[in-house]
């Protein structure tokens, strides 16, 4: 069992970071869809953050209807992995923004499949002291979700097309994995359902709430940081003496998102359990906000002052992430922990497509220099939050 359950973990986080390459897929390829489909950086915004308004629609849909819990996981992991890859090589020849929109929202639907499918599957494997587990699981999704940037540094300057392809083969290798090698846990937990009715007692749980607050402002930094970051360094590189090709750009955002995320995800996940989730979460949301000020500050620097600043935000930006869902298992009772864990990765989701749309208008408004320290605000939120969490943890802790 011991051994099986680490050979599980393996192969879901490989079938993790191979199906999470869909996510971002698009953004890459932003130069060129810019110039194919006539985009602003408005529309371009929306590109991006479309893929989370399908996760929502397809997290709400999975969870009313309970499709996980009335299905095989693997099952559903992989034909949503199936469908992300079919819909996501469909970019290749769509010719209008409204239509390639339009399929990255069902990318985001396809991907509510594949993410929370796989946390399920993790949770069967292991049904207690699943901290490390879950820190490699969220390592592989960071390192999934920045894979295409790794990708583009060998098919972009052939063709931005090679790239969509690309990470649809990996999405398809992710289905197959998940089919013929991952097998079904020898354990199952308890149905989780969701339920607007049960809201109420989500909104009535204060540490519950803090821990949502927490996560939210963690993810109002998150995805909006993971989209721009790139764009940014490619803005200061070009404002600088330095001359640096795109594949240095692409290895330089997959290095502080990918690697230096997927490390900071573990090594999170090891903190925590020596200081305290709200500890953990305190410290990371302080860096991170720290280096969303301070990176402004390297614009049109030496490459390795903007890199260094990059890959410390990139390790802190993520290293908190999964503190704040098992915050929320800890505390939410049993017949509405479902609805906690839903509602609280909505909202979550829903944030996201404001702020990855505010960078843009900050960015004309105030310049690179400054525009990511608009991202601050949600982990000073955040860290507010999780103090106040931390008196009830230590209450917990106490008995």
């Amino acid at each position: 069992m011991a051994a099986g359950k680490w050979k599980a973990l393996l192969w879901i986080s490989i079938a993790e970071l191979f199906a999470l390459s869909l996510w971002f897929s698009a953004s890459v390829t932003g130069p060129e869809l810019r110039e194919l489909w006539s985009l602003n950086a408005q529309t371009e915004a929306w590109l991006s953050a479309s893929v989370p308004v399908g996760f929502i629609i397809g997290t709400l849909i999975s969870v009313y209807f309970g499709i996980s819990d009335r299905f095989n996981a693997r099952k559903v992991f992989v034909l949503s992995a199936l469908a992300g890859a079919l819909v996501n090589g469909l970019l290749t020849i769509a010719d209008t923004a409204l239509i390639g929109i339009a399929l990255r929202i069902l990318t985001g639907v396809a991907l509510a499949g594949v993410y929370p499918t796989a946390v399920k599957l993790l949770s069967q494997w292991f049904p207690s002291k699943r901290g490390l587990a879950l820190g490699i699981l969220i390592a592989a999704l960071t390192l999934g979700s920045s894979l295409p940037h790794f990708i583009s540094i060998f098919f972009s300057s052939v063709d931005w097309k090679l790239v969509i392809v690309v990470s649809s083969l990996l999405a398809l290798a992710a289905a197959g994995i998940m089919n013929w090698v991952v097998r079904d846990a020898p354990t199952s937990p308890k149905r989780m359902v969701f339920s607007f009715k049960l809201i109420k007692q989500v909104l009535l749980n204060k540490p519950v709430m803090l821990a949502n607050y927490g996560y939210f402002g963690h993810m109002w930094e998150l995805y909006a940081m993971w989209t721009w970051l790139p764009v940014f360094l490619a803005a200061s590189f070009a404002s600088s003496s330095s001359q640096v090709s795109p594949a240095v750009i692409a290895f330089a955002s997959f290095v502080s998102i990918g690697v230096a995320g997927a490390i900071g995800c573990v090594l999170g996940g090891l903190v925590a359990d020596k200081l305290g989730r709200s500890r953990l979460t305190i410290l990371s949301l302080a860096v991170s906000a720290s280096c969303s000020i301070i990176i402004g500050f390297t614009f049109g620097q030496a490459l390795w002052l903007t890199l260094m600043v990059a890959i410390v935000w990139g390790m802190f930006v993520i290293s908190d992430s999964a503190q704040f869902s098992a915050a929320v298992t800890e505390f939410a009772e049993a017949p509405y922990l479902g609805t906690a864990l839903t509602f609280q990765m909505c909202i979550g989701f829903l944030i996201t497509i404001f702020s990855i749309n505010l960078i843009p208008i900050a960015q004309s408004l105030i310049g690179w220099e400054w525009v990511f320290a608009v991202l601050s605000i949600g982990p000073v939120f955040g860290i507010i939050s999780m103090m106040k969490f931390r008196t009830y943890e230590m209450d917990t802790e106490g008995e």
